[in-house]
């Protein structure tokens, strides 16, 4: 009995989980372990009386590949050093553990908050200096992006949103945060893509949708949803308010892959319309990192194009003459790899160089108010004359 009690006494103590401490769900505890890896890292070198270096994803062209199988740009393998010990690099380097410590903060709260409130979160003045930990917004927004590439996370992984920046309509019944949604009433403004549309806050319940019509702008995306063109031809109809936010291309991406609908795009005659197409389809430069979760190589370019101007017998007052700026973002997209190989676009830019002007989608209004929904979509998606 003694000897029992005294096996008893050298057992260690039963570790009971706190319950006011928010279980994670398995998407956060890979991030959260990311995280903890990453003070792990200071810790050891710390110990063994190394200086403490980060090392940091080069997010630039110089840095990116063309991946011509998988059709995606992709970010290759350079990375910057940044160092605590070294002045130029000491205050950025604090700035990223401080950005991950709240992002980790967040998580273990199961709590989200904007890029803004990240920021106001965090900010605040070293205690004994007059220094601030952030003086800006934009002095913490890119470090934000720097913790997102070294963990490969998204940034709604940390737990921090952007504001909500396009919308959906159309026949798909959705689960958002637990709440059902039917897109299909959702009256004039429709349904709201949020930043995050990860798989554990947004589900597909139901979809009679065949394709999908991404439009560039709200007041085009208006004019078919009031038309109801969704519903005459059952497609989902989005948009992205101009470049499409990282919440819209991720839920694109989803809708793509999980439901296999095609994704078809009616964007601006004009080299940022080129851009937005460049970015849905091959993702882009800046967050080459996370292409494989956004881009979709098989999206489509059905409008507006340089030829339309005379095809839809456009009258002139629509013209928007192109631009210095204009015509050299055009023959920068001309030159992109992805778009360098293909005669079917360079034929398309240097027709609207050519021409020396560029068009909106809203030209086509000059024609009729619903024009574009009645004629000019139903003709390209019946002729299947697209951009690839």
């Amino acid at each position: 009995m003694a000897s029992s009690s005294k096996r008893a006494r050298t057992l260690p103590p039963v570790k009971t989980r706190d319950a006011s401490k928010p279980k994670l769900p398995p998407v956060d505890i890979k991030t959260h372990r990311l995280i903890v890896q990453l003070a792990d890292g200071v810790v050891t070198a710390a110990e063994k009386r190394r200086d403490p270096q980060l090392s940091i994803p080069t997010r630039s062209l110089s840095n990116v590949r063309f991946n011509k199988s998988r059709k995606i740009i992709e970010m290759g393998t350079q990375t910057n050093c940044r160092q605590l010990f070294n002045l130029s690099q000491a205050k950025s380097y604090m700035q990223t553990l401080l950005v991950a410590t709240g992002c980790k903060a967040l998580i273990d709260q199961q709590k989200t908050t904007s890029i803004r409130g990240l920021y106001y979160l965090l900010k605040h003045t070293i205690d004994g200096t007059r220094e601030e930990t952030f003086a800006t917004q934009e002095e913490c927004d890119p470090i934000i992006e720097d913790l997102e590439v070294t963990l490969e996370s998204l940034r709604e992984e940390l737990h921090v949103y952007a504001s909500n920046r396009g919308g959906m309509v159309g026949p798909i019944v959705l689960e958002d945060s637990g709440d059902e949604i039917d897109c299909s009433r959702m009256g004039s403004g429709g349904y709201s893509i949020p930043s995050i549309v990860e798989a554990d806050v947004v589900k597909f319940k139901s979809c009679d949708a065949k394709f999908i019509l991404h439009v560039e702008k709200d007041t085009v995306w208006r004019r078919f949803n009031e038309d109801k063109f969704w519903r005459k031809y059952s497609c989902l109809l989005t948009h992205g308010g101009g470049q499409p936010p990282r919440g819209v291309r991720r839920m694109l991406y989803r809708l793509h892959n999980e439901l296999k609908l095609p994704v078809y795009c009616l964007l601006d005659n004009d080299p940022w319309g080129y851009y937005i197409y460049s970015v849905l389809k091959q993702g882009s430069i800046n967050l080459a990192y996370e292409s494989n979760r956004m881009a979709i190589p098989e999206a489509k370019y059905i409008g507006l194009r340089s030829r339309d101007y005379d095809r839809c017998k456009l009258n002139q007052s629509v013209q928007i003459a192109l631009n210095d700026t204009d015509i050299k973002r055009a023959k920068q997209i001309a030159a992109y790899p992805w778009f360098a190989q293909k005669k079917a676009w360079q034929k398309e830019i240097e027709t609207m160089l050519t021409n020396g002007f560029k068009l909106e989608v809203e030209s086509l209004i000059s024609k009729d108010i619903s024009y574009v929904t009645e004629v000019y979509v139903p003709e390209r998606l019946e002729e299947k004359q697209w951009l690839d």
